[in-house]
């Protein structure tokens, strides 16, 4: 097994080579300057120009390119300053609870992680706005030369920096922190190490909610009342620059579908983690197998950060994108040939890092395992998340049948089509929810809830080439929103389309993975909350063997709250999106009626783009906060006032339902997304093309999915990562109010 010395060694060099690798990912991207056809032969152009087009050109793209940076910027600013109050306020509430519950010392060191799990996820969300700012309209001008291959690189690169830069920035500081706890406490006592570092992932997944769900408001606000003013009253092309809500829109795609992302998938990352390391740390074999079998789980995501990073060069040289139909292909190898390589990967740290043999006192029995069989528990994981990954693309690429034929249904009005897509999302939760059964029975059954918890790492192994493929998706969107603000050449609106065809495909794949994840890591967090209350009970001289009864009356009872909570949290958030959006259509009304010249096909005035883009700042920072309350308050008050018997009904209720919701609002969203797309290629003329009858129907459908796919379903991961991470680091503490019972005491 190996030492602390190699293991630290293998960890810290391997988030070093992702953070470095991000860098020269930037380096390749930075080439290429902000300005029209610079440096790129005139043979090589689409059509011929003037110079003083070019300069024309040239300026509006600095121009947009500006304006977009500057209201990501002036978002995000806001709503982390939002954020950090939020941090100070929690850190007092996590430190008096946890010193009551416990004691001071671990109550400094769980306030401690948790502000460097926030603090990270702010990092990493930034990091994301920023790359995503610089490289879409560095995307759009590599649209300008021949082929396809300069621009696809410069889209994936960007999702590189992303996905490497947030990857290893997490393992370093969540390993950096784990070394300083280190000096602090004996081997005996690593259970309560690790009890203290749970705080990291809730650090992470709080502001991961803020930044899912005030990011999806705003983009959708933007999104929707562009669309429903635009596209829909005026028969405006899509990112046509005399529409004022714009810059706004494009805005969204950087603050929700790359930080608001990102944040996401980091918080999954953190607390899949710090499950695994707490049942670890509770398991006597494990311990006293040194430092190298505890510390397994980051292991995993630091050697995949290399595997990834392979992965990466078929993308760009071994199967470079050279026509439009290899773009889908090539993202989708990404998945799959990084899922493959994790296998051998996994194979090696298990044999070197964990014992050949170790027991497990299991929730409910006493499990033999050995390292083959957590092995497994991993690849099960990896491979299930393939498959849900696979499952989703099919249900949402416009390559597939279910897209086409919910583009056929639009010949019949906007209705049939609704109907038609709420079907299809229905339909696709099938094949996932089976295959997350299926992980959990083979997880459960060899490693009990350690191999639920590494099911979990497993799915997330590959985080750096999810996170890759998920953000080239809103860098391409941007990039033709850029083009068709500069008035650029159709064929280069053509090209970006294309990416961005693909690019909707992918980051519904990256948001299949991202519900798998989370519904596997709430479930490991969970049964770390279950181990956490056993050991407080066997401290107490009680009874240490304890399970979870359904058919108890709290339990039950709560499980039905539970189940209902993804149902309040989705009406919040989706009420959000229309009272936002709703405003920002009388707003582009309003500048439509007061400067009718707008509407004019070569007009020469410019909307007021900077009153959208404060409608939908102000609409997301005021409508973030009741639903993130909602999801902290929640298991807080329950735990509080009715105990720890409640808590488990709703932790078991919030994962059911929740899980299914954000699988159909996802998958539906993102079919009628691309069904419209489909319908705008003209790849079926019986459909008619953009401005048809049948467009005008998948464009109220996809206004319809806007809210569904990119606000409503992502945020629901966090809800069921966030109530189970909060149970956990607030485990004793409920225990410590009449050993369980809470305030009311109704527990019997």
């Amino acid at each position: 097994m190996l030492s602390i010395e190699s293991t630290s060694g293998l960890i810290l060099i391997c988030s070093g080579i992702g953070l470095l690798w991000a860098f020269l990912q930037f380096t390749y991207i930075a080439v290429t300057k902000v300005n029209a056809y610079e440096e790129i032969d005139e043979r090589t152009a689409l059509t011929a120009k003037t110079s003083r087009t070019v300069e024309a050109q040239t300026a509006k793209l600095k121009e947009v390119y500006e304006a977009i940076s500057a209201g990501a910027e002036a978002f995000l600013r806001a709503e982390y300053s939002i954020c950090c109050m939020f941090v100070a306020v929690f850190s007092v509430i996590i430190f008096i609870l946890i010193s009551w519950g416990q004691n001071a010392g671990e109550g400094f060191l769980t306030t401690l992680s948790f502000i460097l799990g926030a603090v990270t996820s702010i990092a990493s969300g930034y990091i994301g706005m920023k790359v995503a700012v610089f490289s879409n309209v560095r995307t759009t001008i590599n649209a300008q030369r021949e082929g396809y291959q300069h621009c696809f690189n410069t889209a994936f690169r960007a999702g590189a920096v992303m996905g490497f830069a947030l990857t290893g920035l997490g393992i370093l500081v969540l390993y950096a922190t784990l070394m300083i706890f280190y000096i602090g406490f004996e081997q005996e006592n690593w259970d309560v190490m690790m009890g203290c570092i749970s705080g990291y992932g809730l650090g992470g997944s709080s502001i991961a909610m803020f930044g899912r769900v005030g990011g999806g408001i705003y983009t959708k606000a933007a999104d929707v009342g562009a669309d429903l003013v635009g596209k829909v009253v005026h028969g405006i092309p899509e990112d046509d620059p005399r529409n004022p809500a714009t810059i706004a829109d494009n805005v969204g795609d950087n603050v929700g579908d790359v930080a608001g992302m990102g944040a996401d998938l980091f918080g999954s990352f953190a607390e899949s983690t710090c499950a695994a390391l707490v049942i670890a740390s509770q398991t006597n074999d494990l311990r006293n197998g040194g430092w190298g079998a505890v510390c397994f789980p980051i292991a995993i995501s630091a050697l995949g950060v290399v595997v990834c990073l392979v992965t990466s060069f078929l993308a760009t040289h071994v199967y470079p994108v050279t026509s439009m139909n290899k773009i889908e292909l090539a993202l989708r190898l990404q998945i799959i040939v990084s899922t493959i390589l994790m296998i051998p990967a996994t194979y090696l740290l298990a044999s070197g890092m964990l014992p050949e043999s170790f027991v497990i006192n299991g929730v409910s029995s006493v499990v033999q395992a050995t390292y083959s069989d957590a092995f497994i528990c991993v690849v099960a994981g990896g491979v299930g998340g393939l498959i849900i990954g696979l499952t989703t693309e099919y249900y949402t690429s416009k390559e597939y049948e279910p897209v086409k034929e919910l583009a056929n249904s639009c010949k019949t009005g906007a209705a049939t089509n609704i109907i038609y897509g709420l079907s299809l999302g229905y339909k696709s939760v099938i094949v996932p929810v089976f295959v997350m059964a299926l992980i959990v029975y083979i997880a459960f059954d060899l490693c009990d809830l350690y191999g639920i918890a590494l099911a979990a790492v497993g799915m997330l192994g590959n985080l750096a080439t999810g996170l890759t493929i998920d953000a080239y998706g809103p860098v391409c969107d941007n990039a033709g929103g850029i083009a068709e603000m500069a008035e650029l050449p159709g064929e280069v609106r053509e090209k970006t389309d294309a990416l961005d065809a693909a690019g909707n495909t992918t980051a519904a794949v990256g948001k299949g993975f991202a519900i798998g994840s989370a519904a596997l890591v709430s479930l490991a967090l969970y049964g770390a909350f279950v181990v956490r209350i056993r050991q407080a009970l066997s401290a107490g001289g009680e009874e240490a063997s304890i399970s979870v009864e359904i058919l108890h009356p709290l339990t039950f009872a709560f499980l039905l709250i539970g189940s209902m909570l993804p149902y309040w949290f989705s009406a919040m958030t989706m009420k959000s999106v229309g009272e936002a959006a709703m405003e920002m259509v009388r707003e582009v009304e309003r500048q439509f009626k007061e400067t009718p010249e707008l509407l004019d096909e070569n007009t020469t005035i410019r909307p007021d783009y900077d009153r959208c883009v404060e409608i939908s700042t102000k609409s997301a920072l005021k409508e973030m906060i009741a639903p993130g309350a909602l999801v902290m308050l929640a298991p807080l008050i329950t735990g509080t006032f009715f105990g720890v018997h409640a808590v488990y009904g709703l932790l078991t209720g919030g994962l059911l339902s929740g899980v299914q919701l954000a699988i159909s609002m996802s998958n539906t969203g993102g079919a009628w997304d691309n069904a419209k797309k489909y319908i705008e290629g003209n790849i079926d003329s019986s459909l008619g093309g953009k401005g048809s009858d049948c467009h005008k129907a998948a464009v109220v459908g996809d206004t319809v999915g806007d809210p569904l796919k990119d606000t409503s379903g992502p945020s629901l991961n966090i809800l069921m990562k966030l109530m189970a991470i909060i149970s956990l680091v607030f485990a004793d503490y409920f225990f410590a109010i009449n050993a369980g019972r809470g305030l009311l005491g109704l527990t019997q």
